[in-house]
């Protein structure tokens, strides 16, 4: 792996994004990357839970500007396709039966954003800087969206998405962003390990079975869902 660090530790796989010279943006290369780590893990009974963090002081900035420059010189479809593999990577985060930890500091913009709303849990240093700028340098917001909508709701993301605006983690939490806000990175560190120590008292057959009814909540006919539930739960 060229962008990412890899540290599997007790049932857990820590992933560090590691592009810290470009804030972490989210390269084309990172993408592929974690969705080939995505793809390893997804049948792996032995990995419990993923945390996802950033190198040098910074969880992600957002997409890659040089990428996206290359990908426009090539013509529409090569930057619709650039911009559809982001889509599918936070489709394969959020719908992974692990339970997704992201630990955030430092820049958590656009794609950075989007990857916080796809995680399970979200812990922040009250620091963070979050945001989506890409209506203020003439884009979309576009496979972010949705995610930002599931997360926060319709009338908080209008907001964000429409004034670009910044905020920090105290604000964070109490738009329902992230879960819990720290001081410091040793408090961080023990939120972490407190949370993971309560994710891994959990089945994980449970947890992931679980998962996969409260993300189908709202998405398909109640009565359906119900037979689905009572189908996992005899099972």
């Amino acid at each position: 792996m060229n962008t990412l660090l890899l540290e599997p530790h007790n049932g857990v796989l820590h992933i560090t994004l590691n592009r810290p010279q470009s804030r972490n943006a989210m390269s084309l290369q990172m993408v592929s990357e974690l969705q080939a780590v995505l793809a390893d893990v997804a049948g792996d009974n032995q990995v419990r839970a993923l945390v996802i963090s950033g190198a040098g002081g910074h969880f992600s900035a957002g997409g890659d500007v040089k990428d996206m420059s290359n990908a426009s010189a090539q013509g529409a479809s090569a930057l619709r396709d650039l911009n559809r593999a982001f889509g599918t990577l936070l489709q394969t985060i959020e719908a992974l039966p692990q339970v997704v930890i992201v630990v955030l500091q430092g820049a958590v913009l656009g794609g950075g954003f989007g990857l916080a709303c796809a995680s399970d849990i979200a812990i922040a240093d009250h620091q963070a800087q979050f945001g989506l700028p890409e209506a203020s340098l003439g884009l979309l917001p576009a496979q972010i969206a949705p995610f930002v909508v599931k997360r926060i709701g319709l009338t908080q993301a209008r907001r964000l998405a429409l004034t670009a605006a910044r905020f920090d983690g105290v604000e964070a939490e109490r738009l329902g962003l992230v879960h819990f806000v720290e001081r410091d990175s040793q408090a961080l560190a023990e939120r972490l390990d407190e949370v993971l120590g309560q994710v891994l008292r959990c089945a994980p057959g449970a947890n992931a079975r679980t998962k996969a009814l409260l993300l189908a909540s709202g998405e398909q006919p109640l009565g359906l869902l119900l037979d689905q539930a009572a189908q996992w739960f005899a099972e």
